[in-house]
């Protein structure tokens, strides 16, 4: 890995977590975006979906309440990503790797939001002095310059000093031990399914998972017309639903 595909797997983090328009949570943050990204980066963006995509089955049930980062998957994913390509790993066991660095990212989180609370001081200083030109810089460009510089750094540094080891790393671990990371990466994509699962098994929901199991097993369709059927009826469900909670009111005001 040269040294400007770790700066732009560092460029790719920040875009992830920065929270700038249209990029980030939705979108750039999803290992499966931004493992795309970082294979095209590295000149293999097909190894990049695949592995990104192994990686973004563990995050299906991400959830982000009240401030707190469980774990941070964009890192896991570019980083999980440009271990893959260039330690020559499969998807399964680049996943194994790639959700310890998921966890060690929370630092980057929470340090964004410790030092970024400096910068609420700095706004009521210039709201004190009068200058309020001067507040979208606390609120927005020193925010961002700070968080640019806590992940293109420490990214860049991983990407590129960890694709120099990582060959090594699984050289060392060739055998038993390289076989249970693949078994343990090939079991995390299951726990992503099954917190997804405890959301969707809930009440009148209950009977949609049944169907979608049967349609999906037995009727050979593709995905894309599974998810056309998918949507055409959540879309009756709710028509249908919101119609009689419609006639519910009518009938409490007559």
């Amino acid at each position: 890995m040269s040294v400007l595909q770790a700066f732009l797997c560092g460029v790719v983090y920040f875009l992830a977590i920065g929270n700038l328009p249209f990029v980030g949570l939705w979108s750039l943050q999803r290992p499966l975006v931004c493992g795309l990204i970082t294979g095209i980066i590295l000149g293999d963006p097909v190894m990049g979906a695949m592995t990104g995509a192994s990686i973004n089955l563990v995050y299906l049930g991400f959830i982000s309440a009240g401030g707190s980062m469980p774990a941070d998957m964009a890192l896991a994913g570019i980083l999980g990503t440009a271990f893959a390509i260039t330690g020559g790993l499969d998807a399964k066991t680049a996943l194994s790797v790639a959700v310890p660095i998921g966890l060690l990212g929370t630092i980057v989180w929470y340090g964004r939001m410790t030092f970024g609370s400096i910068f609420v001081h700095v706004a009521d200083r210039y709201i004190e002095n009068g200058e309020y030109n001067k507040i979208w810089r606390a609120n927005v460009l020193f925010p961002q310059l700070l968080t640019a510089l806590i992940t293109i750094i420490p990214c860049g540094l991983a990407a590129y000093f960890g694709a120099s080891y990582i060959s090594g790393f699984i050289e060392a671990l060739s055998g038993t031990a390289l076989t249970i990371f693949t078994v343990i990466g090939g079991m995390m994509p299951a726990l992503g399914v099954a917190i997804t699962l405890q959301y969707i098994f809930k009440g009148e929901a209950r009977v949609f998972l049944f169907l979608g199991f049967i349609l999906a097993t037995y009727s050979g369709l593709d995905l894309l017309p599974l998810g056309v059927i998918a949507g055409l009826t959540a879309l009756i469900y709710v028509q249908a639903t919101g119609n009689k909670s419609d006639s519910e009111e009518d009938e409490i005001y007559e």
